[in-house]
């Protein structure tokens, strides 16, 4: 084997062509936002106000400012909702008994990629996963996991949740 690569051992054309596949490979792998980053903690802080206050607080009024005008919510249980049918959701449903559902986010499972036009920060889409608790018999028991990917835009310097995809949803087992 080692005859084989011998007249390649050499060769200037595929150090090259290693280089710049390492190159484009590095890009790849660090286009992820890191989580020390500045972009990464407000998205999650985002995330705990819609979640922790609106989601298990039911603090619904705390999801005004976060919540684009012109939201698309895609759910792969419940389906599509817009502003007012996601509000409505969130108040009729989970909110129609605060304390009862509850939804945590998955240690190490949150990601934040920038999106930039004309190397503009303009958004950036964040994934991750989460679990959800019910309280069964005076107790939190988790019942499901499910995978998320938001899509947030700077509207007039101010993070907006625009875009959802809630999917993969789930029964929970450990």
């Amino acid at each position: 084997m080692n005859s084989f690569l011998e007249p390649f051992k050499n060769s200037l054309i595929i150090k090259i062509l290693i280089a710049i596949f390492l190159f484009l490979f590095s890009l790849v792998t660090n286009a992820q936002v890191d989580k020390n980053a500045g972009l990464y903690k407000t998205l999650k802080t985002k995330d705990s106000i819609l979640f922790q206050r609106g989601f298990n607080k039911c603090e619904l009024e705390k999801l005004e400012p976060i919540i684009a005008k012109d939201i698309e919510f895609y759910h792969d249980v419940a389906g599509v909702q817009d502003r007012k049918g996601f509000m409505d959701a969130l108040k009729n449903n989970v909110c129609s008994n605060p304390g009862m559902n509850k939804r945590k986010l998955v240690e190490n499972s949150l990601s934040v990629f920038q999106m930039k036009e004309n190397n503009k920060l303009y958004g950036a889409i964040q994934k991750g996963k989460h679990i959800f608790q019910q309280k069964i018999d005076g107790k939190m028991k988790t019942v499901g996991i499910a995978n998320f990917t938001h899509l947030w835009v700077l509207e007039n310097n101010k993070w907006k949740l625009k875009r959802v995809l809630s999917y993969n949803h789930k029964p929970y087992s450990e």
